[in-house]
């Protein structure tokens, strides 16, 4: 490569350390020393390599970027910036500020060409998994001789951290098992990490690492030479089998003549004094967030990308001539629409739930539900974390997605709670696929962060929870859920179902599928679970979050509020004092922030501010109740942590029988 070559390259990465180094010393935090040591690698990889438009980043057939080490942000801003996306010099001058696009951590929907949240460590690598999966997919069921028209690659940078979370593992993993050949990532191997050195706690062999996971990994490789780097990508693409691993040896902190290589590069701004020489010693003669024209010019894909979206939009245009059903399907999936018959399929599997009666455990409930709508939706895809059996997410139609067959719509995830969540967040955020997965409601415990992450992005992923609580029985408290239904429910975001029989497994189902705003967490009992007769207004009114179930004659005396396997013992308890003469309504509650979020007209109606005196019945953690049932009111659940017994056992030890309830109800109307 010619000196007059390799030196415009070294500005164009340069324009990114100023940029970073400027933008951090400005907010005074930060973390400059990423951006600045992997500058020359996303010089190489954003202008010779990365397809995509910055005119429309919504272009189904870009390639991915995901910054999973998310605390060097200002290396995606300075991209972004510089490659001509719509995300001025103003935005990277307010880093780190209130409201602007450009927040400490990199976040989906603030500003274009931002593919994914990122900042908890590994999660980034773990969704550019799931967007490798979704292409693959998307591909094995679109593509057509002359017409790939889903044909694109994921790159992910990542750093010691991410690769020290033990997510890495989980994901690393299934990636080599699945073949994904067109996930790229590009590990900062640096050395630093915020205490120091990382030869003190990190000794990892990483590319015999990878290699033991199915990876070609690349060692090695000069991450400040553009040739070694080019040549690593050119390795990287031209791998059909295998994802690859390309090790970039880089020095943090590039360019600073006392900081680089240290960890005081790592995470807080290098100083006004430190900032002036790094000037110097880059030979980077602008003004803070000054860029001259003709590194701009040098940087601006805009015209590139425009000419690659262009040419497939005419392979599209003529794809959809010849395969005019398919190109319908791809742009319905693509833009997250549900087939024209979804209400009226759905409206008639409802009301014959309803008529069918059948006394089942919700989670066979799930399944049955899963049954009537995967046809319906070819997008809906789903996987376990090796309980497939116990959780019942698979169907009649459920095929295995390997390496050798994408046709499936099952994912197999093994024992990997975390990593599964994370990487169905990839796979919703890359478009075309409505995600489910399950695993006992106990476990969400090793998915919490990716759980969280689903939420804030307002990801429209499904979670399956089974063995909801200590109707789980035998296996004792190890596996009982106390207050996971609590941490989800106090989730901004989450939409949480505990259905209490088929019928509202169903509209649960039916909502969480609808639901565009967020995830929905289906809460489902391990244990058997009596249906509820309904009218047709109660049945409508199932979807409104919570509806009176069983009501009486005159203002009641008492409200009993339920969920779930507890809606019957409701019922049941009423019964006792509706013979004792008290006048008692219940209500079920499926979805309470569904409830909450109905007009206040419709709240009155059910739960009547003038009753006071309300129990509400779950066996799950108290504290979340207080709000529904008042200063006036009660609340049998739990408080404690379970204990191994069979299930039945354990409802009576815990006060969950109609005895103990009427006992309550007396105690509380005095």
């Amino acid at each position: 490569m010619s000196t007059r070559r390799m030196s415009t390259r070294r500005r164009l990465a340069n324009a990114i350390r100023a940029l970073s180094m400027d933008a951090v010393q400005k907010a005074k935090s930060g973390h400059p020393g990423a951006p600045m040591g992997m500058a020359d690698v996303a010089e190489v990889l954003w202008n010779d390599f990365l397809r995509h438009n910055p005119g429309n980043p919504e272009w189904s057939n870009r390639d991915r970027f995901v910054l999973s080490n998310g605390h060097g942000s200002m290396l995606l801003y300075s991209l972004l910036h510089l490659c001509g996306y719509d995300l001025g010099i103003e935005e990277l001058k307010r880093f780190r500020q209130l409201h602007s696009k450009t927040p400490g951590h990199p976040e989906y929907g603030y500003a274009p060409g931002i593919e994914t949240t990122t900042g908890p460590l590994g999660q980034g690598f773990a969704n550019g998994v799931g967007m490798a999966i979704a292409e693959k997919v998307l591909s094995e069921r679109f593509n057509r001789a002359e017409y790939n028209v889903v044909d694109h690659h994921t790159y992910v940078f990542l750093g010691d951290g991410c690769l020290m979370e033990g997510i890495s593992h989980e994901v690393a993993s299934l990636a080599g098992v699945l073949g994904l050949s067109k996930l790229i990532c590009i590990y900062d191997d640096n050395g630093i990490s915020i205490d120091g050195e990382v030869t003190g706690w990190l000794q990892d062999d990483t590319v015999k690492r990878f290699e033991a996971y199915r990876w070609q990994a690349i060692g090695a490789v000069d991450g400040h030479d553009p040739t070694a780097i080019a040549e690593a990508l050119t390795s990287a693409m031209a791998e059909t089998d295998k994802p690859t691993l390309i090790c970039c040896r880089t020095q943090i902190g590039f360019g600073s003549p006392n900081k680089a290589g240290t960890a005081s590069a790592h995470g807080s701004p290098l100083g006004e004094a430190e900032v002036l020489a790094t000037r110097k010693s880059l030979g980077w003669e602008y003004e803070p967030f000054e860029i001259p024209d003709d590194i701009y010019e040098g940087w601006d894909h805009r015209p590139k990308g425009g000419v690659l979206e262009e040419e497939w939009n005419e392979l599209f245009g003529r794809y959809q001539q010849s395969h005019p059903e398919l190109a319908a399907e791809y742009k319905r999936r693509l833009e997250g629409e549900l087939p024209e018959t979804w209400d009226e399929e759905m409206a008639a599997f409802i009301q014959q739930t309803q008529s069918h009666g059948e006394s089942i455990a919700s989670r066979k409930a799930s399944q049955n539900s899963i049954e009537v709508i995967s046809p319906l939706l070819p997008e809906l895809v789903g996987g376990s974390a090796d309980l497939a059996g116990s959780n019942l997410t698979m169907w009649s139609g459920s095929k295995a997605l390997t390496a050798e067959d994408a046709s499936g719509n099952y994912i197999y995830f093994g024992v990997r709670e975390f990593g599964m969540t994370a990487i169905m967040n990839g796979m919703t955020l890359h478009g075309g696929f409505i995600p489910y997965c399950g695993t006992f409601l106990m476990f969400m415990e090793y998915a919490r962060n990716a759980v969280r992450m689903s939420a804030l992005m307002k990801l429209r992923n499904i979670f399956v929870y089974t063995h909801d609580s200590i109707g789980q029985g035998e296996d004792g408290p190890t596996h009982q859920p106390i207050e996971q239904i609590t941490n989800l429910r106090t989730t901004p975001n989450m939409s949480v179902w505990r259905p209490c029989d088929a019928t509202e497994t169903a509209v649960a189902w039916k909502c969480a599928v609808e639901r565009r705003k967020g995830p929905t967490s289906l809460i489902l009992s391990r244990q058997t679970i009596v249906h509820q007769h309904r009218s047709t207004e109660q049945l409508a009114d199932i979807a409104r979050g919570a509806y009176v179930l069983q009501d009486c004659d005159a203002t009641p005396a008492v409200i009993l509020l339920a969920t779930g396997s507890e809606v019957d013992l409701a019922i049941a308890s009423a019964r006792l004092l509706d013979d004792a003469g008290m006048a008692v309504r219940v209500v079920s509650c499926p979805c309470l922030d569904v409830f909450a979020a109905q007009p206040e007209a419709y709240r009155e109606r059910v739960i009547p501010t003038a009753v006071r005196k309300r129990i509400a019945i779950e066996a799950a953690h108290v504290d979340y109740w207080h709000k529904w049932v008042g200063l006036d009111g009660l609340v049998v659940g739990m408080s404690t942590f379970g204990e191994s017994a069979p299930g039945g056992d354990l409802f009576r030890e815990f006060g969950f029988t109609a005895e103990d309830i009427v006992a309550q109800v007396k105690e509380l109307t005095g």
